[in-house]
């Protein structure tokens, strides 16, 4: 096979084979098992698993999902456009393990120590004690749902999700990606007085 078609590039190669898929769902178990290897309790110290870990409770970020899962469905919907912009001739399967790659690559460095620390003192998660791997794993399917709405819905139905979802988290928990961002590269202490008034 020439080097063309093993990058999918290749016009011969327009359908996806179930290798990027098989690729995806490994990088999936092996960031679960790097997770788990760096100490990360693999379900909520709670004991049970429910759907939602409320922000503020001992169960943030240890359950199923909470207000920080729609930024990584934003996610998705974030990479299959960029994915697109940058690769269009990329076939969408080899476009989904670059995304995946981000997001596990993302979750692995947010649940370091060292980011674990600047999160608590530099945003308003001063509580922040890092994720549970279901938490995590969680985090990846909501990207993955992204990925799949950015491919099968309108533009400005994505436009309106991601608008939506920013507004609604920063009016709920006075956070969303924009500002998690934000406030993780570069703290402005306004931003962090008005999210502590919350």
């Amino acid at each position: 096979m020439d080097s063309c078609c093993a990058l999918c590039f290749c016009p011969r190669m327009k359908t996806d084979t179930r290798l990027p898929y098989i690729v995806t769902a490994l990088m999936v178990l092996v960031s679960a098992a790097l997770l788990l290897g760096m100490g990360r309790a693999p379900i909520c110290p709670c004991g049970y698993v429910d759907f939602w870990g409320p922000v503020g409770s001992d169960e943030a970020n240890m359950q199923l999902a909470d207000w920080y899962t729609p930024s990584h469905l934003l996610h998705g919907i974030l990479f299959y456009w960029a994915l697109w912009l940058i690769l269009p001739r990329m076939a969408i399967g080899w476009r989904l393990v670059i995304a995946t790659a981000l997001e596990c690559g993302w979750e692995l460095l947010e649940n370091t120590d060292a980011v674990i620390r600047h999160y608590r003192d530099t945003t308003v998660s001063s509580d922040y004690i890092g994720d549970s791997v279901l938490n995590s794993v969680s985090d990846i399917v909501a990207m993955f749902l992204g990925f799949w709405m950015a491919r099968r819905w309108p533009v400005w139905v994505c436009v309106a999700a991601v608008i939506g979802f920013e507004v609604l988290t920063a009016i709920v928990i006075r956070d969303g990606l924009a500002l998690n961002v934000l406030m993780l590269l570069w703290p402005i202490d306004a931003i962090l007085e008005w999210q502590s008034a919350g």
